[in-house]
């Protein structure tokens, strides 16, 4: 399908194809899902971790003799029920991470990216950098290019993003300057707008058709 293209002043420039193998098939919600489950869990550190009673300080000496004394028997000091004691049933260091079919992977973004299709969440816009390197003039400029009822959590997604655009558009907490190539369920599923260069449209095109 075509798409308007707009260039960096936010006027319409010209159209470009974009495929409907990519951006207009029917979204695939268990992928969504299923990716995105994938993708939070592989965040995870696993790292919280407790010691267990063979691994706290103490001595190894029984506190008192079994009988006799009227209080109940003790074989420890490192007992989960003393003061001191090892935790029972604490958490170790463990992997969260799950594997997901490379296929599923890819069934996840072009689903978003229809679906942002779909919801007019998505806008084309020429190749640009921004030579000062600003965050100022970065701003003013993907202003001009997001709608203002979306201007949340907007990705500027580029073929290869530019060392000047990546350092103006890192301090800007409305936005997510992007690398087409990388793209990942979370950060599409969260974003309220999608901008793409014409160069990031045609890497898309290729990559997932």
């Amino acid at each position: 399908m075509d798409v308007t293209v707009y260039n960096v002043q936010g006027k319409e420039k010209g159209t470009t194809n974009l495929s409907d193998e990519v951006f207009n098939i029917k979204p695939n919600k268990n992928a969504i899902y299923y990716s995105l489950r994938a993708e939070l869990a592989n965040e995870r550190m696993g790292t919280a971790s407790t010691k267990v009673r063979s691994e706290v300080r103490g001595s190894g000496a029984k506190p008192w003799r079994q009988k006799g004394t009227g209080r109940a028997r003790a074989g420890s000091r490192q007992s989960p029920i003393w003061v001191g004691g090892g935790a029972a049933f604490g958490p170790k260091p463990r992997s969260y991470k799950i594997r997901l079919p490379k296929k599923m992977k890819r069934e996840s973004v072009k689903s978003l990216l229809s679906l942002k299709m779909g919801e007019s969440a998505l806008k084309v816009v020429e190749d640009f950098t921004v030579e000062s390197g600003k965050t100022r003039d970065f701003s003013a400029l993907a202003s001009r290019l997001v709608d203002i009822d979306r201007k949340r959590r907007v990705l500027i997604i580029d073929r290869e993003p530019s060392r000047l655009n990546k350092r103006a558009g890192r301090n800007i907490p409305w936005l997510k300057y992007y690398n087409a190539d990388l793209l990942n369920t979370k950060d599409l599923y969260h974003a309220t707008q999608l901008i793409l260069t014409e160069s990031a449209v045609q890497l898309l095109n290729e990559k997932y058709s």
